[in-house]
């Protein structure tokens, strides 16, 4: 096996809270200016990006133990995104290098209120052709949770390799965490993403959908909870809807709420849902009870809500990760 990427994944490892996240990571270009179109912009910062690489650093970046799992480009920006991994404490021996791929690039479009808009190029980019036989599945195994999106879904052979490590991951007990973050521009078409997003829907043990990403694939209304709980499945231990500012709304066996956001002043949301489930999954890799006990559920959410906000005060995602001391000093000046 190769060495572990720095210190702190040795003892993630060690202390089996681990939570390995599986798929892209790439870099984002984010225009300088919010409210332009990417003709209009003038200038880009360069940030990276991919929600199963931003949940790992927002784990570390809270104390917890994770590790990425995927594959760069051999070229100048592969081996940055590798190197910000592990600056940011993040286990990279599961990270590949494809000598004849580039890492994966997007422009983002940021519109006033800090929502955006996304241009891809990844034809195909190196994400896209981890294949079965690279993955590490030993790395897979040693974790409390495993967790994945939808976009490591889209094409073969990366497509099967997600298949492998989440059969590999359920038979050794490991928690399934699922983030579908739907990219409506890298499916074929919308009803190819419904469908592809679906397919693996009752593999997970724990899955966190935006109320846009319930309207898109329940085809209704995010609000009406029958259509929420169209979603829900038997074996499924936790269902969180994240209702952007709002909060989120939660969902198991016994008991269901929801559990109001913080106010703050956002410049960019990218990387808030990714705060979000890193936060959460931080709490239930050291603790499962969590699906069976509402007060404790509420607290963690609480706390989410918290590392989802402060995501949004600053461009970017991973720089604008949150502490936890500054998650509870958020939540200490709202109370």
């Amino acid at each position: 096996m190769a060495p572990l990427g720095d210190g702190g994944a040795a003892a993630a490892a060690a202390s089996n809270n681990l939570v390995v996240s599986f798929g892209e990571m790439l870099i984002d270009f984010v225009p300088d200016v919010a409210g332009l179109s990417l003709a209009e912009s003038g200038g880009f910062v360069k940030a990276p990006g991919g929600a199963p690489a931003n949940v790992a650093c927002a784990i570390a970046k809270l104390g917890g133990s994770s590790a990425f799992v995927g594959k760069f480009g051999d070229d100048e920006f592969g081996h940055m995104l590798v190197n910000i991994l592990k600056q940011n404490n993040v286990n990279a021996e599961g990270c590949l290098f494809d000598k004849h791929a580039r890492t994966a690039l997007a422009f983002v479009t940021l519109k006033h209120d800090g929502e955006r808009e996304f241009m891809f190029y990844r034809n195909p980019s190196a994400d896209m052709l981890l294949t079965e036989a690279e993955l590490d599945l030993g790395l897979v195994r040693r974790a409390r949770v495993f967790h994945y999106g939808s976009i490591s879904l889209i094409s073969e052979p990366c497509r099967s390799a997600h298949m492998a490590a989440m059969r590999a991951a359920k038979a050794a007990g490991v928690l399934c965490s699922y983030d579908p973050n739907v990219r409506l521009p890298l499916w074929p078409s919308p009803d190819a993403a419904r469908e592809g997003i679906l397919s693996i829907w009752k593999e997970a043990d724990f899955i966190k959908v935006s109320d846009d990403e319930v309207a898109f694939l329940t085809r209704g209304d995010a609000n009406d909870e029958k259509n929420v709980l169209s979603l829900w499945f038997d074996g499924l231990k936790l269902l969180v809807v994240t209702d952007g500012d709002k909060g989120c709304r939660y969902f198991t066996k016994d008991f269901k709420g929801s559990v109001p956001g913080f106010k703050v002043d956002t410049v960019d949301t990218t990387g808030a849902g990714d705060a979000f489930v890193g936060s959460l999954l931080v709490n239930v890799a050291k603790d499962d009870s969590i699906f069976h006990n509402e007060e404790k559920l509420r607290e963690a959410l609480k706390f989410s809500n918290a590392c989802g906000a402060i995501c949004t005060t600053k461009k970017g995602a991973i720089p604008a990760l949150p502490t936890v001391a500054t998650a509870q000093d958020l939540i200490a000046k709202a109370n």
